[in-house]
């Protein structure tokens, strides 16, 4: 248990959600710092209330406070995320996230408190993801800063007792932005070729799409070191942590989110992240970076040159591509696996959910377990029968069918993209027990993914980049330093009736021969030390649909930490090492297992 928090001064006090001593049934959210300000506390109950929220904090001098909670209504005309606050015991009379505003600073009136210990509780109402951010007791009359900018940052780290600027994390030979396997990858194979490492990754679990919060099996062109890394436990979580625990060179910074860089004469000097618990923000240097966030994120922060969407036909004469460009992008996806109730159980009305389901009754597409996805689902009514004019692939139950998010932001709405994916499933569900209420009536949720399986951000511009001809053509490179393997992976959005399903999938399974991935994709063209691996590689739309998969982001994790080394070793760049020393990098990325086809 945390010690309770000190008082910032005589008579405010700020209360962060992240900090409660015990989370009871609740769940710490930090997915998304970067658009709303702050990591909140989430009651994912699946409609079943979950277990207080409690803590303690010290107040300094006694007084009439006024109180103040952040929450959001997460569904204005509905309000399904409803809780209270107590303090000492004592209910406030207010339904917080119920007030049909976004995040915002609800004015709770004014309570009497005593100096000394005070414990404060959050109290679920209905187990549809309500929101807690943050309390602010005040004895002055100021309502708090609201939102993620500036003001509202330096307002909390005041608050909290911290300091301005980050302080420093420690200086390192690689900083790898991302655990996910590819991430996960280049750390390892960096930390055996004798590097020091800092592995920056924004969850409290490494495997990104292939984690336990999410679930995938990492396809593509994997290898010993993927399937080490991938190895799950009985709980389904991944081997990563382990394995790179034990590397002595290797610091893993879990559930610390990136939100800045510092560049100098075109090359990167660190990166900032806040600790989702503590706040703490530290800045972590380094001679060489690689991206394997899968967002892009260091070169969005570094101003490296990026792409973005479905490039036209005409851009890269791909016969796959659209014929104008599309601003678009692979959308999210949500899992979750249902199961059957030794005994009949009830579910809530969730009108709220069916606004987005509409009679939407197939629950196929679900996680059986983790590492075991595509399976189907009970179906109901109408459901039964499909309709005739629905291509058979598309009776396939996948579980990236259930996909929303492909003409929003990713970056500024990735929380309305998650929710708006709970709600059809919430909605889907519902519609199923009440179409057939005898046949379901033991039907239950059994999990509900909080985290989205993340869909397509932004790719960066290397000094090429590779397109769907160059892979089904199989182009042979100079700079070749890795191969990957699968089909193209197309989403199509757009469904005429369900705006979280596909209208259509497109799996092209070209010759399914590898590939050759050329070192020139696994740089920036401006940054002088900034590599990347993974899905935001230098790659068209097209051909990241199938460079895209966790397995193959790996085989460019390896060249890329191969690459560190080298560069290190000879102080040159990644551009460099590509021009002068491709044999050493080619040898030393088979040595580590990488993928090598018959390049060698």
């Amino acid at each position: 248990m945390q010690q309770p928090q000190p008082f910032a001064s005589e008579g405010d006090i700020l209360v962060e959600a992240e900090e409660f001593d015990d989370f009871g049934g609740w769940t710490l959210d930090s997915q998304f710092d970067a658009e709303m300000g702050s990591p909140y506390l989430l009651a994912h109950g699946l409609g079943v209330p979950v277990a207080d929220a409690t803590t303690t904090v010290e107040v300094g001098v006694s007084g009439s406070y006024r109180v103040w909670v952040r929450a959001k209504d997460w569904v204005p005309a509905h309000h399904p995320g409803r809780f209270t606050v107590s303090i000492n015991g004592e209910r406030l009379p207010v339904e917080f996230g119920a007030n049909s505003q976004d995040w915002s600073w609800e004015d709770a009136g004014l309570i009497e408190l005593a100096a000394g210990s005070t414990t404060l509780t959050l109290t679920d109402l209905t187990g549809f993801d309500g929101r807690c951010d943050a309390l602010y007791l005040t004895t002055g009359d100021a309502p708090p800063p609201n939102g993620a900018g500036s003001d509202a940052r330096s307002w909390r780290r005041r608050l909290r007792g911290l300091p301005d600027d980050p302080v420093d994390g420690g200086t390192f030979d690689v900083v790898v932005a991302g655990g996910g396997v590819t991430g996960s990858a280049a750390a390892l194979a960096a930390a055996r070729l004798g590097l020091t490492v800092a592995l920056i990754q924004n969850r409290p679990v490494l495997g990104g799409n292939a984690s336990i919060e999410i679930g995938l099996t990492p396809r593509g062109e994997t290898g010993p070191m993927v399937k080490a890394l991938s190895d799950r436990a009985d709980d389904g979580d991944l081997a990563a942590l382990d394995l790179l625990r034990a590397e002595p060179t290797v610091s893993v910074f879990l559930e610390h989110h990136i939100f800045d860089a510092t560049c100098t004469d075109g090359r990167i000097t660190s990166v900032d992240a806040r600790d989702a618990r503590s706040g703490h923000e530290s800045r972590f240097h380094g001679a060489m970076f690689i991206d394997c966030t899968g967002t892009a994120i260091l070169g969005l922060y570094a101003g490296a040159e990026t792409m973005f969407g479905y490039e036209s036909r005409a851009e890269f004469d791909e016969p796959l591509a659209p014929e104008q460009r599309i601003e678009s992008h692979h959308g999210n996806t949500l899992f979750f696996r249902t199961r059957e109730s030794d005994q009949p159980c009830d579910f809530p009305d969730v009108p709220w959910a069916v606004e987005v389901a509409k009679d939407y009754a197939d629950l196929a597409g679900q996680l059986e377990r983790p590492g075991v996805d595509n399976a189907p689902g009970p179906v109901a009514g109408p459901a039964r029968t499909p309709d005739p004019g629905i291509r058979r692939r598309m009776l396939f139950p996948a579980t990236h069918f259930w996909e929303y998010g492909q003409d929003l932001d990713p970056y500024t709405h990735a929380e309305h993209i998650r929710d708006h994916l709970l709600r059809a499933i919430y909605g889907t569900f519902s519609n199923v027990k009440t179409l057939e209420p005898d046949t379901y009536a033991n039907l239950a949720l059994d999990w509900v993914a909080h985290v989205p399986g993340q869909g397509e951000f932004h790719r960066y511009k290397g000094d090429y980049v590779l397109t769907e001809n160059d892979i089904r053509d199989h182009r042979e490179f100079t700079d070749t330093v890795a191969w990957n393997s699968g089909a193209f992976c197309l989403h199509y959005p757009g469904h005429e009736r369900y705006d979280f399903r596909l209208r259509d999938w497109k799996w092209d399974t070209r010759d399914q021969t590898p590939f050759e991935i050329p070192f020139r994709c696994l740089y920036s063209a401006d940054i002088d030390n900034l590599m990347m691996a993974g899905k935001h590689i230098s790659v068209t739309h097209i051909a990241g649909s199938v460079t895209k998969f966790m397995g193959n982001g790996a085989q460019h994790a390896l060249a890329t930490a191969t690459a560190a080394k080298i560069c290190l070793q000879h102080s040159t760049t990644p551009r460099d090492v590509g021009k002068h020393h491709l044999d050493e990098l080619r040898k030393t990325v088979a040595d580590l297992g990488g993928s090598t086809g018959n390049v060698y």
